[in-house]
């Protein structure tokens, strides 16, 4: 029995039905799986270790600073773990009512979330998955039908008023082949992406932050880097201020190497659609098409989330809750970047209602500046990684959007697997 504590609370005065292919089995959607609800963690002791207590909020965005812990113990069917299909079914219509996977480390299912568990005798996982994508635009429109304080839901009640066609078995399985072969490539390029970013600051912390290949030489090993850039590094380090650096190395300000220009103004409803992104405090919010500083560039956090260092890789437009930087010298905007991480701007916030990073503080932040010849060759080599970088995530983009124009097309019946096989042949 599915603990659904919004059951009875809302009547339905609105509810759409999709259409699925007219020779396959009819039956409700509530029918072909378990849905457990989560609990609510009331009155409980919270800890800084043991298990996580997973949201909305983690769902969307992983662990993170706000999420909290606990080494209670629950109910075994209540733990989450990586692979378990969740089901939003409360929160903000457009952008909380989902189904995922969950792909971080096991936790307790807090309420407002369904973990579900398809009948596999009747539907298989992955499609059961893709199904549940496919009802997105219904689950969104029944939420927003009983929206009250900006928030909507989907009980049971809806779930078993939902009307789905389901095909055989291996019809479920060759049409969650496709679509999952389109995710699990989408998924390869993000952690490509993931990968090239860390062997980007690895190297950054390696060269200018843990100085080793000067210690190698200091200590008479070999530095594992070639000849050509082994010679940029000196053999000994000096004491300054900030501690030994090496020698010939210079510590300077923030704002010596670099500016902190204002974004601009643009609401949402200003912007026009176009292939240019937008940058608030927190990353991409929006596209437009027109930019305000060609890229690359970097954008800092002003208000709202001050502090963050974000990389665009294309021309872009920040907008007034951001700074963006503009380098005081040539070919170091990838040394730039990572040393921007590196100081930690966050905690440099003027104490306000609203967060906010003043600029002329971060000026003042010191930094060790290496020779220029050796700024170019580190930019020179972290750009070939963000350009990898940047065509996987760009060839993901073209992946998702296929997939989603396959998917209704697919989930519906509207569309033959062999037909679809075609397509993507066609677009490899």
């Amino acid at each position: 029995m599915v603990n659904d504590p919004t059951s009875g609370s809302a009547s339905r005065s609105w509810l759409y039905q999709p259409e699925f292919r007219a020779d396959w089995a009819r039956c409700s959607l509530f029918s072909l799986a378990t849905w457990l609800n989560g609990m609510a963690f009331r009155d409980i002791n919270f800890s800084l270790t043991g298990r996580p207590v997973i949201k909305i909020a983690e769902i969307k965005n992983g662990l993170s600073g706000q999420t909290k812990y606990t080494e209670a113990e629950y109910d075994p069917a209540l733990l989450v773990k990586s692979g378990d299909m969740l089901f939003s079914w409360s929160g903000q219509p457009e952008t909380s009512i989902d189904v995922s996977w969950w792909r971080g480390r096991d936790g307790w299912l807090n309420q407002h979330i369904f973990k579900v568990l398809p009948d596999t005798d009747r539907c298989t996982i992955d499609f059961f998955f893709y199904l549940l994508k496919y009802l997105r635009p219904s689950f969104v429109g029944i939420a927003r039908n009983k929206q009250t304080t900006g928030l909507g839901h989907v009980t049971r009640r809806d779930l078993e008023a939902i009307t789905v066609g389901i095909p055989s078995l291996s019809e479920q399985r060759a049409i969650a082949s496709i679509l999952g072969a389109l995710d699990d490539q989408i998924e390869l390029n993000r952690k490509m992406s993931a990968t090239l970013e860390a062997m980007a600051q690895a190297l950054f912390k390696s060269w200018f932050v843990d100085f080793d290949p000067v210690r190698a030489k200091a200590e008479g090993r070999d530095t594992g880097l070639p000849p050509e850039i082994a010679a940029l590094f000196p053999d000994s380090l000096e004491a300054w201020e900030l501690g030994e650096i090496p020698t010939g190395w210079r510590i300077t300000s923030l704002g010596d190497i670099t500016s902190f220009e204002y974004g601009k103004p643009l609401k949402a409803e200003d912007r026009r659609k176009g292939p240019i992104a937008v940058y608030g405090s927190n990353g991409i919010v929006g596209w437009h098409d027109e930019p305000l500083v060609s890229g690359p560039g970097v954008v800092i956090g002003r208000k709202g989330n001050p502090g963050t260092v974000t990389w665009a890789q294309n021309d872009f437009f920040p907008i007034d809750t951001t700074f963006y930087a503009m380098p005081k010298a040539q070919d170091c905007l990838h040394f730039l970047f990572h040393a921007l991480r590196d100081q930690d701007l966050a905690h440099l916030s003027a104490d306000s209602a609203v967060p906010g990073l003043n600029r002329n503080q971060a000026y003042m932040s010191k930094q060790v500046l290496p020779p220029s010849k050796l700024l170019t060759r580190f930019d020179s080599t972290v750009a070939a990684l963000f350009r990898r970088g940047f065509q996987a995530a760009e060839e993901s983009k073209t992946l998702a959007a296929l997939r989603d124009a396959l998917l209704p097309k697919l989930i519906s019946g509207e569309l033959r697997v062999t037909d679809a096989e075609r397509i993507l042949e066609k677009s490899a």
